[in-house]
């Protein structure tokens, strides 16, 4: 069917027109009534059912807890000596080496308690060479007297010896034959005395002749000079006893001497002894001398406060100037590289946790997690562990959930260049998120 439209609005009017009657179309379908609404909420349902399942599946064997903080090594760094302060290294949050010097005391009083102890040292030196050397020179005179002495109380008791047998035979043998001439000699001066008596007056009345009388009297002159010789012989043999026990007690004097003599060296035997002793007492005032010098010298290295460790220095309270004493906190230094996480899980949490099980730890401070694992579980809950642990015997009771810290390892924390940005800092909120199977 074809129209023909003529030009021109005025002619619009007068074209006939068919009108064609259309079919209606029916409202479209609202709410759950709409297939597309339905397909919608079918599809949403399984993909949440989805959802739900695959966060059962990651949940149920993992446990996780918002008490956690990042711990570490925190150095407190204490002056070791008293002083004054006269130098100050370093700076607040600084980073330091071991080895480096942070703070210095004024080192010129342990200087010269170091000089002080170098010249005790060497005078007990001196002390202990004279020693050594007074102990050999004393043995040596002590063992030479010790010989002189046994070697005069020797000679002396053979000379006491030899006396003792002269005055013996003096006494003895000499003092007995002087005696016994003595005897011989009265008995023939008697007989010569009888025989000029008997001669006599038979010379008077010229019975024998005058030399026969001279005879006799030269006899009994002869017998009686005999018998003044022997008595003279007997005396000398009473004073030969005498001398010889004069020089028997004359040597027996000597031995005497010599045997004190010998006691005097064997005393002197314990002057080698005192002398020993004497010289390892100043051996020992040495190694005392050289110990207090290594103290000295101890504390004048303690003028110098240097890092034990590499670490952020932090907490400084130590100013020029100031007076420090012992054991007076100065700075804190941090080492970044050894960071681990301490997490304080319930009780109830713990049923299948071990140590080595994977972990995932959430850091608040930068919205990122790093890897981990489960290095180890603690003894005790925190509340035992506490300054004033809870006491359940005084009457009343309450069940709590209690928690057990459970130390988290970084992966790699071991390696060289672990958090060497410094991100993780002791303090710092983490949430760990620990896969139990």
């Amino acid at each position: 069917m074809s129209v023909e439209i003529e030009v021109g609005l005025e002619n619009a009017a007068k074209v006939p027109v068919d009108r064609m009657e259309l079919p209606l179309e029916e409202p479209p379908k609202k709410g759950l009534a709409s297939p597309r609404v339905r397909r919608l909420l079918i599809a949403a349902g399984a993909v949440l059912v989805v959802a739900l399942v695959v966060l059962y599946l990651y949940y149920r064997n993992r446990e996780s807890t918002d008490d956690a903080q990042v711990d570490g090594h925190v150095t407190p760094i204490s002056a070791k000596i008293f002083g004054r302060v006269s130098e100050v290294l370093v700076n607040d949050n600084e980073q330091v080496k071991a080895g480096q010097v942070l703070v210095r005391i004024d080192p010129r009083d342990y200087q010269a308690a170091v000089d002080q102890a170098k010249a005790a040292l060497g005078i007990a030196e001196s002390d202990a060479r004279s020693a050594g050397v007074d102990v050999p020179r004393t043995k040596e005179n002590v063992l030479s007297g010790t010989s002189s002495a046994d070697a005069q109380l020797l000679g002396a008791q053979a000379d006491l010896a030899r006396s003792e047998v002269a005055y013996e035979q003096a006494q003895t043998n000499d003092l007995a034959w002087a005696q016994a001439n003595i005897d011989k000699s009265r008995a023939n001066a008697k007989l010569a005395e009888a025989d000029l008596a008997r001669y006599l007056p038979l010379m008077q009345k010229d019975e024998i002749s005058k030399q026969q009388y001279d005879a006799a009297k030269a006899n009994a002159d002869a017998t009686a000079s005999a018998l003044k010789a022997d008595e003279e012989k007997l005396s000398q043999a009473k004073r030969n006893v005498d001398i010889t026990k004069a020089q028997r007690d004359a040597a027996a004097a000597r031995v005497a001497q010599a045997k004190a003599a010998v006691n005097a060296a064997q005393a002197d035997i314990r002057q080698i002894s005192m002398k020993s002793a004497d010289a390892q007492s100043k051996i020992a005032k040495v190694e005392q001398a050289r110990a207090a010098l290594e103290a000295a010298q101890l504390n004048l290295s303690y003028t110098e406060v240097v890092a034990p460790i590499d670490g952020v220095a932090t907490h400084k309270q130590v100013e020029l100037g100031q007076i420090v004493q012992i054991g007076q906190g100065l700075m804190t230094l941090v080492p970044l590289q050894d960071v681990w996480v301490t997490a304080n899980f319930k009780e109830t949490q713990l049923r299948s946790m071990k140590p080595g099980q994977k972990a995932r730890v959430k850091v608040d401070t930068y919205g990122r997690s790093f890897d981990g694992h489960v290095d180890s579980i603690a003894g005790a809950t925190g509340a035992v562990l506490s300054l004033l642990p809870p006491e359940n015997a005084t009457g009343n009771y309450v069940k709590v959930v209690q928690r057990i810290p459970v130390r988290v390892d970084f992966d790699h924390n071991d390696a060289p260049d672990f958090n060497k940005d410094g991100l993780l800092r002791p303090g710092m909120s983490v949430e760990p998120d620990v896969k139990v199977r």
